[in-house]
């Protein structure tokens, strides 16, 4: 009974036609082949090794003075409580964005809200909802909402 054997391997220059031969003599088969190319582009902008570690900042959040830690930011958390209270409400997302526009609020670029803009930071509401669940300001929503019912 005969048995396969199989052999990857990562060649560090390029592929030579006497390497293949080599190959063939000794019984192998070249069953598969992948390729990785790459060359030099000239660039008005110096290569930024940092770029790829970049994340933005998460929204209801700023970076703190020191430019090491991250801090509440007030204006952008109300947007949040706000986009919260009126989703739990029921409202569709393009009334939320219209709400919003409404009392003053505006996204981080100073657009207007619309109900894609309000869409895409329902997961960034999902992250935050815990805190906001349990915060004062939630409290005093919450018996609002529900009319003082308990």
């Amino acid at each position: 009974m005969s048995k396969r054997e199989r052999v990857r391997e990562v060649l560090a220059g390029p592929l030579a036609p006497e390497y293949l031969q080599q190959k063939a003599e000794q019984g192998w088969s070249l069953i598969g082949i992948s390729l990785e190319w790459e060359r030099e582009i000239e660039t008005d902008q110096p290569r930024d090794e940092t770029a790829s570690l970049r994340e933005e900042v998460p929204y209801g959040l700023r970076l703190a003075q020191d430019g090491l830690h991250l801090e509440e930011n007030a204006a952008e958390r109300e947007t949040l409580v706000r986009m919260m209270d009126l989703i739990v409400e029921d409202h569709s997302l393009s009334r939320v964005a219209e709400e919003l526009n409404g009392r003053g609020f505006r996204t981080r670029q100073g657009a207007l809200w619309t109900a894609s803009a309000v869409f895409n930071m329902i997961p960034r509401l999902v992250e935050v909802g815990p805190r906001i669940f349990s915060s004062e300001e939630w409290v005093a929503l919450r018996s609002r909402l529900s009319g003082g019912l308990r």
